[in-house]
Order: C-alpha cells, then structure tokens, then sequence
C-alpha cells in the first residue's frame, strides 16, 4: 500500500513538474512546448496502452510533407513510422508469428542484396535510402503487426481511413472545381500540404482496397465500408493517376475472386474494373503514337532507356540508392519503373532480392487463413503492380502496404491467441486455421 502510494505521489509530481515547464515554455518556444506536451500525451497512453504510438502512428501514414534536405529529406510519415517502430519492439506483444518472421526474414534478404551497393558507392544519400527501405518494410511490418496482435486493428485501420476520406473529398471538390473551369486535367492537392496526383491515386487506391475487402475482423459496418470505397475510388478517377487505377482495379478482382469464407462477393464489380485497365491501356497507346515526344509514355521509354544506360556501367551492384539526387551520373530522375529503378541502383545482385522479397511475401501470404491474408497479399500485389508504371521507392507508397500487411498478420495471431485462451489450448499450433463457425463466432466477441 506504501509502495503503490508512494508511486502515486512521484508519478503526481512528475506531471505537474512538466506542465510548469510546458507552461513557461508557451510563451517564448511554443514548438518546443507542444512537442513537450504530444511527448507527455503519448507517454501517458502508452502506459494504458503499450501499443499507443504505433496505433497514433497510423492516421500519420498519409503526411507526406518532407523534412530535410540535401537529398536526404524524408516525410513525416518516416519519423512516426521511426518512432513507432522501436515503441513496437520495445513494447509490442511477442512472440512473433511464423508468418511475420517469414516476411521479415525476406525484408532482410532484400538489404543484404543492397548492401553491396552501399559498400561500393559511399555516399550519404546511399547509406539513408538503405536504412530507409528496410524502415519501409520490416520496420512498416512490425508498427502493423504490434496493431494487429494486441488486437487493435478496427481502431488502427480507421484511424488510417480518416484521413484518406478527407484526402477523397479534398480531390473530388478539386475535380469538380477545375471541371466547373473547363479544366479536365488530373488533380494537384496543395492544402493541407502539397500532393501529386500519383500519390492521391497510389495511396487512395490502397484505401479503396482496404473499404473493399472489408474484413469481418474490422468490425466497419456495410455503410462505411461502401461509403468510403466509392469516394477513394472516386479520388483515384479524378486523380487521373493511371498506376493507382491499375493497381486498385488488380487488387479489385483479387478480392472478388479469391474465395472468402465469411461473405459472397458480387461479380459485377469486374464490370467495372476490367474496362478501367482497358481505359488505361488505349491511352497509353494513344500517347505512344503521338508525335508528342514529351508526353509521358514517350517520355517513360526515354527514362527506361537511359536506366538501362545508368546499369550498364555497373551491372552487378548498381551505381548507388537514389543516385539521381547525388549527382552520380548526368540525369536527374527516378526511373519509372520497379525493376529499373533497382536495377540501376543495385544491379543484378539487388534486382534478385527485390523480386525474392515480393515473391516470398506473396507465397507467404498466399498460404494464410485467406480471413486475414486476402488483404494482406492484396495491398502488397497492388503496390508491386503500381511500381510497373511509376516510381517505387517513393514518399510513403511502400510503407503504407506493409504496414496493411502486418496488421493483418498481427490480426490473425490476436485470433488465435484469443481462441488459444478461450478452449484452454496452451499448445496452440501457430499454423492452424481457425475454420469453424464456433471459432469465429467465439473469436469475434
């Protein structure tokens, strides 16, 4: 009793000591005051919650606003992304699943196969870029799995889905905006802060996805899920950001043809998605015999062959992350393409572990309870098929997925330790699936 007095009367005095100097600091370092004040908020919900960061972390996913400079900038979403990450290991739940270790265990491959481009071209936008793409995909793993297991996903997933609605309704308002001008060209968001058209259509595509597949373990009722499908698929038409429309109509009819257990889903939707990649492919075909060389399908093949150009001066390891910010070689711009851009930056040797990473994250997924690895293995293959036709390692359009991912992942492992507790099994074997109506019934209360 002394003790838990005792602990009381610290802790009391701990916090009144930082409001006085909260207080003092207002009226001189304002900034300083309110980081102060969002550290002590976050430090007071982790102790109710130990995952509070990585599930505040997920409405932060969509600021891409850069801070830094020099060619090493990053958003954000990187620095909520960082913190969460380390909030995750410290204090996530353990043990991790055999499917999240499987996934982080590709993560790892893949920045082996670039670290020898990394010791081969030394230089700061090098060494960032490869701590960034592993933060970017194990760390993104592990911030979503910590959301999963400790049973969290409906809250961090909508958390994630509010702002994507506003970005929706941002660009829809915009659209409707320029159309009432006599403008049909695609949609540049510059409040709340400055976004492309290819990140509205990458990002909305993947939200769209996630109101899509709508998981029983969500918990989103039928009107919300709908409501926020249409509006997201809505933004990525007004975007006109054609890799987003692509990559949300791919994950579309994966989520309509892979059979779920917990709902029958209508074919008509295929109406729609099928004609969209058509839409997509007569304008590219359009563009490409246009006499306009500058457009961007011409201007695509231009980039294409010139990354080769880039690869061929060093075809094993690459000339380097991000050597079109370092001034390694005389163009300036990402190659448009996944596979060029690692080929280009990483050679042959980082290209094989790019393509072991996503092709062991689809087996991986593949092979889970499809309840939870649908949407998992859908953000993961929509991402990978958006990379085909625009940048890939870019703002947050990688972590996002597998953050997605490792919610999933997490969600099934809090199933089974849920339904593990309920039937008295100490020895739950980590790889079964919960399959019977009286397991899902008892696992969703």
């Amino acid at each position: 009793m002394i003790r838990r007095s005792t602990g009381w009367l610290v802790g009391t005095l701990a916090v009144v000591a930082v409001l006085v100097v909260i207080g003092y600091l207002v009226p001189t370092q304002s900034a300083v005051a309110v980081a102060l004040a969002a550290a002590v908020l976050v430090v007071g919900l982790t102790a109710y919650e130990p995952v509070a960061l990585p599930i505040l972390a997920m409405p932060a996913l969509v600021i891409v606003q850069r801070v830094g400079g020099s060619g090493v900038d990053l958003t954000m979403s990187d620095f909520a992304v960082f913190a969460a990450m380390w909030a995750a290991l410290v204090l996530g739940p353990r043990p991790f699943s055999p499917q999240l270790r499987s996934l982080l265990w590709l993560t790892a491959v893949y920045q082996v196969a670039t670290l020898f481009t990394v010791i081969a071209n030394p230089y700061p936008q090098n060494t960032v870029e490869w701590f960034h793409a592993w933060l970017s995909t194990g760390g993104a793993l592990v911030v979503g799995w910590a959301v999963g297991r400790a049973g969290r996903a409906r809250i961090g997933l909508t958390l994630f889905m509010v702002p994507c609605l506003i970005i929706a309704v941002l660009t829809c308002v915009a659209a409707v905006q320029q159309l009432a001008a006599g403008i049909t060209g695609p949609v540049y968001l510059v409040w709340p802060y400055g976004m492309h058209k290819n990140f509205i259509g990458c990002v909305l595509g993947i939200a769209a996805l996630v109101a899509y597949a709508r998981p029983w373990w969500v918990g989103w009722p039928r009107w919300f899920a709908y409501t926020s499908f249409w509006l997201c698929a809505l933004a990525v038409f007004a975007s006109q950001a054609r890799q987003g429309l692509v990559g949300m109509a791919i994950g579309i009819m994966i989520i309509t043809l892979r059979a779920d257990p917990d709902r029958k889903r209508s074919k008509l939707i295929l109406l729609a998605a099928i004609p969209a990649i058509y839409f997509v492919v007569l304008a590219v075909q359009e563009q490409l015999s246009s006499d306009n060389e500058f457009n961007s399908a011409n201007q695509r093949l231009t980039w294409y062959e010139q990354a080769l150009e880039v690869w061929r001066t060093s075809p094993w390891v690459g000339v380097g992350l991000r050597w079109w910010v370092a001034e390694r070689t005389q163009y300036v711009f990402q190659p448009p393409n996944a596979e060029l851009e690692v080929l280009s930056s990483a050679g042959v040797i980082g290209l094989l572990g790019f393509l072991i990473l996503f092709g062991g994250c689809v087996v991986v997924l593949w092979r889970m309870n499809p309840r939870f690895g649908t949407l998992a293995l859908t953000v993961i293959l929509a991402r990978f098929v958006q990379g085909q036709f625009d940048l890939f390692w870019s703002s947050i359009v990688v972590t996002l997925p597998f953050v997605i991912a490792g919610v999933c992942v997490g969600a099934e492992a809090y199933a089974r330790s849920r339904e593990a507790v309920r039937d008295g099994l100490v020895g739950l074997d980590p790889d079964r699936e919960l399959t019977s109506v009286g397991e899902m019934e008892r696992t969703r209360r």
